[in-house]
């Protein structure tokens, strides 16, 4: 079968730098390739070049390098427009960056028709309400007259694909294309490239989640520092990899089974003991409402002492405002928050003040919640209060708490990484001796061997402090890892509590078989053990 995309030697640099080292690739009708890889091992970079975005300053050098018959060496940038939309579409991560904030999803999906000239002036309109319903947008006429903010994450992602496929392209790339998403629509965003490829669609997935590629890919391309390490059918890949960094990046994922073990190295961990006797944080009764819209109804929870809670949820299930209704940042319409006890929601902020350090934020995105004109020392000793000699000795201190070296304290966290923002942000709420941590999605945008580190490093904290902490994410392996016990939410409401193991296991409640049942898993794999210790070797 004739390749759309072939590719041999393919280089790519930037200031003489390589991040892009010599791969090769193929793909073709109806079959779906996955580049897996953490950030910076050059597989969006790869992506990008196969549709002449290796973007400004690049240089691109290949063996061979042919695109749709063409040599792609060769092509002008008119050559490049006319393949973008019409041989391939991109979907990209993010939606909501992706479109034009400043048109309705009709219209972005309308343009593609125009520029490639799929269906007369006076069928675009008809045929945009048909794309989205085939993407399964509900409601598409309303739908297309919204703008990308007025659509929860799912369906800008839909609208996005809507875009990508209005050409019918032989060639979707998407990059990233369901990182973030709620475990039910990254299901649902699957089963629809599944689809497409089932039409005869050939699909490129770019993903650092292995379970995700498990779901689809035909064949499986591991990139490690510009470099394929390691490449097969998916099935071999994943059960009984080759490479040392293909055992690490699957030993990493946080499931059932990595529970009471350090996902980084395989050995046990050590783990906090619930102390039932010490009630931290309690809710009782809680609602709260935006307008006529009840967001958050008669929730009850109680956590103890060295207790994880897990939250559980889709989007608009109640789960953030449920975190910033514990945080105190919020004000119950109904029932109340107890922080050891005493009252925390329905008292004057001067009188909660004083005890904010005892109960701590970690973000999802701490680069957003972060001032930029700061330093990362002074961002970690803003909570702190410590006479100025004091403080740096303590910033020096967390700062290796959390693995991080001292020079990171003159840095500013757009420098940083991911995964050491999101250490920075740790540090920062562990500062003030915390007793509970709130972490809403703290590692849902990290790739699986930096999530993992983050994810150990919060086991050794609460291991050593006995912090108690809310685990908010929609990512039930990493909850099933973390967690003791589990709230399901949906609607506002708490459908399903427990033991989490006992939840997962045994869901009563058909919102929770629902869950799990989507949960994508990576085929059968070796003896996790095993699987560990080869990879800690490399």
């Amino acid at each position: 079968m004739t390749s759309l995309v072939t590719v041999e030697d393919l280089r790519v640099s930037f200031g003489g730098a390589e991040v892009v080292r010599g791969i090769s690739l193929s793909v073709a009708p109806g079959e779906c390739v996955a580049i897996v890889g953490e950030s910076g091992s050059g597989k969006s970079v790869t992506a990008r070049t196969l549709l002449g975005l290796a973007g400004p300053g690049s240089e691109v050098r290949a063996g061979a390098f042919r695109v749709s018959g063409g040599d792609a060496l060769a092509f002008t940038p008119a050559d490049w427009r006319r393949l973008r939309g019409g041989f391939a579409g991109l979907v990209l991560q993010d939606a909501l960056v992706s479109l034009d904030p400043l048109r309705t999803v009709g219209a972005e999906i309308a343009e593609v028709l125009a520029v490639h000239d799929v269906v007369p002036r006076a069928r675009r309109a008809d045929r945009v309400l048909e794309l989205l319903d085939a993407v399964g947008v509900p409601e598409p006429a309303t739908r297309a007259g919204q703008y990308p903010h007025q659509l929860s994450g799912g369906l800008r992602q839909r609208a996005l694909i809507a875009s990508a496929i209005a050409a019918d392209p032989p060639l979707i790339i998407a990059d990233e294309p369901t990182t973030a998403l709620d475990v039910t629509v990254q299901a649902q965003i699957l089963r629809l490239l599944a689809e497409r490829r089932a039409a005869g669609t050939a699909l490129l997935l770019i993903s650092h989640d292995l379970a995700v590629v498990a779901s689809i890919a035909d064949r499986i391309l591991v990139m490690k520092d510009g470099r394929i390490v390691e490449e097969g059918p998916a099935r071999d890949v994943l059960s009984a990899p080759a490479h040392d960094y293909t055992r690490a990046l699957l030993a990493a994922v946080p499931s059932a089974a990595s529970r009471g073990t350090r996902l980084t190295t395989g050995a046990p961990r050590a783990r906090a003991t619930p102390d039932l006797s010490a009630r931290v944080l309690a809710g009782t009764g809680l609602a709260r409402s935006y307008g006529s819209r009840r967001v958050v109804h008669d929730v009850f929870f109680t956590l103890h002492a060295g207790e994880t809670l897990g939250v559980v949820g889709e989007s608009g299930s109640g789960k953030t405002t449920l975190a910033r209704l514990v945080l105190g940042l919020l004000e119950p319409g109904a029932g109340q928050v107890t922080l050891h006890g005493q009252p925390w929601s329905r008292r004057p902020e001067r009188a909660r003040r004083p005890l904010r350090p005892r109960i701590q934020l970690v973000s999802q995105n701490p680069l957003d919640s972060f001032d930029p004109r700061h330093t990362v020392g002074r961002l970690i000793a803003e909570p702190l209060r410590l006479p100025r000699a004091g403080r740096r000795e303590r910033v020096l201190d967390l700062l290796a708490r959390v693995g991080l070296p001292p020079g990171t304290a003159a840095r500013h966290p757009r420098e940083l990484s991911g995964g050491q923002r999101q250490r920075v942000a740790i540090a920062r709420a562990l500062g003030p001796r915390p007793d509970v941590l709130v972490c809403d999605e703290p590692v849902s945008a990290l790739d699986v061997s930096i999530q993992a580190q983050v994810l150990d490093l919060l086991a050794d904290i609460q291991a050593e402090y006995g912090t108690a902490m809310v685990f908010i994410s929609h990512d039930l392996g990493v909850v099933h890892h973390v967690a003791d016990r589990v709230l399901v939410m949906k609607d506002g409401r708490v459908v399903e509590e427990g033991d989490v193991t006992e939840v997962f296991a045994r869901p009563r409640d058909p919102y929770t078989r629902a869950l799990v049942a989507s949960v994508p898993r990576p085929a059968p794999s070796p003896d996790r053990a095993a699987s560990i210790k080869h990879g800690a070797a490399g």
